[in-house]
């Protein structure tokens, strides 16, 4: 596999720091592999790739990385724990985390890549990684998709004025890796603002507004009466002050909100004993919280899941809960998409959701939804039931995934 002409002007790059934002599937991986391995022809290199998460950089980089050098018998010792490939040149690779970037201290690199570093804090890289560049006079590139204005759009724009730093923008469609189509579905998929960021690699400017999708238009009654056999899909938001849950239906592309149950002091058995008494023949779907398959004690050692499923209702939840951004962007996205089409409605009865949707907005200068004025409660019900019926996964190694219905049913 080759580089693309977009991945080539990147690597052909003679500045000692090189920023570049690219969208989705661009190849950021594969050309921070190729990267690596130009530095690492040179005998006794310090080589390091950092990731935001452990899990993250053995994913992405770690098997794949160990390939490419065996194929081409560059490998002298493999530590697996330490995650270390030391060469025959006596150049070493290491990957790490940013997880704990303390713990990073100490180390001195030639050559470091920062991948996915919009996610980073920016501490990382202004008290640990650039003091670790210095005695070496050591080259980085920082390579990501953007999220919002902050540190890393920061650096992109602040390179344009230092003969040693270089900054790049590239879409997706220029990393060669995904098609026209693709994108021209992916477009249709995601809100406008979503793609263009993950996709058209733009720094956008975010509202405040959690459910920016929510508008007047995505307010609307379900045109049916509501028939005993009629499937409800319900998200549930374990909590105690308040419990809650919202109450869909489906039709055709469409989800509609039909209900709200928000029960203070209550627990996760009263909230379905009241679902039940709203609807007592239909067959309930339930999209939980993935942690109520911890045990609680309060409920003779019990879990909300098996609470759930003891009342009859189908779970479809998986092992852990996607990412506050995914069930976001997913719920944004059936709200009001690129396109302007609105597939994911809300009754006007339902006046607390409603509010909440209004009102939920993000800490100042962050993607960190606020969570103190409780407007969480109820919009992280409705994500759940809607992550899972129509998800828009962000994963790590970029491009989005939309099925029907994920998670297992248990």
């Amino acid at each position: 596999m080759k580089l693309s002409p977009a991945q080539k002007t990147i690597s052909n790059s003679d500045a000692r720091f090189r920023v570049a934002a690219c969208g989705r599937r661009f190849g950021k991986s594969f050309l921070a592999i190729n990267e690596v391995a130009k530095y690492a022809r040179m005998p006794n290199q310090l080589i390091c790739i950092i990731a935001p998460t452990y899990r993250q950089v053995k994913q992405v980089f770690w098997n794949e990385l160990k390939e490419r050098l065996f194929a081409i018998n560059w490998i002298q010792r493999v530590n697996e724990s330490d995650l270390c490939i030391t060469l025959v040149n006596n150049s070493k690779i290491y990957l790490r985390s940013s997880d704990n970037h303390d713990a990073l201290r100490g180390s001195k690199y030639n050559f470091v890549v920062m991948d996915e570093c919009s996610f980073i804090d920016s501490e990382t890289w202004f008290s640990v990684v650039r003091p670790m560049l210095s005695d070496t006079l050591g080259d980085a590139l920082f390579i990501s998709s953007p999220t919002g204005r902050n540190w890393f759009y920061d650096m992109w724009v602040n390179s344009k004025q230092s003969a040693e730093w270089e900054s790049f923008q590239f879409t997706t469609l220029e990393g060669g890796n995904v098609p026209a189509e693709e994108l021209a579905q992916a477009k249709l998929d995601l809100d406008a603002r979503t793609f263009e960021q993950e996709y058209l690699a733009q720094f956008v400017t975010w509202s405040q507004t959690v459910y920016y999708g929510f508008t007047d238009e995505c307010v609307k009654k379900f045109p049916e009466q509501i028939p005993p056999n009629m499937p409800l899909h319900c998200g549930f938001d374990f909590n105690i002050n308040p419990g809650t849950c919202t109450v869909s239906v489906l039709h055709g592309d469409d989800m509609y909100v039909i209900d709200e149950i928000l029960i203070y002091s209550s627990n996760t058995l009263e909230m379905c004993q009241e679902l039940r008494l709203r609807y007592p023949q239909n067959p309930i779907f339930a999209y939980p919280d993935a942690s109520g398959a911890q045990r609680r004690t309060s409920a003779n050692g019990l879990t909300d899941h098996i609470i759930l499923q003891n009342q009859g209702f189908k779970l479809r939840v998986n092992n852990t809960n996607p990412s506050v951004i995914d069930r976001i962007n997913s719920t944004n996205a059936r709200f009001t998409n690129s396109q302007g089409e609105h597939h994911l409605y809300v009754d006007p009865r339902c006046r607390q959701l409603r509010e909440a949707l209004i009102k939920h907005s993000y800490k100042d200068g962050s993607r960190i939804p606020e969570k103190d004025k409780g407007y969480d409660h109820i919009t992280d019900a409705l994500s759940y039931s809607v992550y899972q019926l129509y998800p828009i996964s962000r994963n790590y190694n970029g491009g989005t995934n939309r099925r029907r219905t994920t998670g297992r049913m248990l």
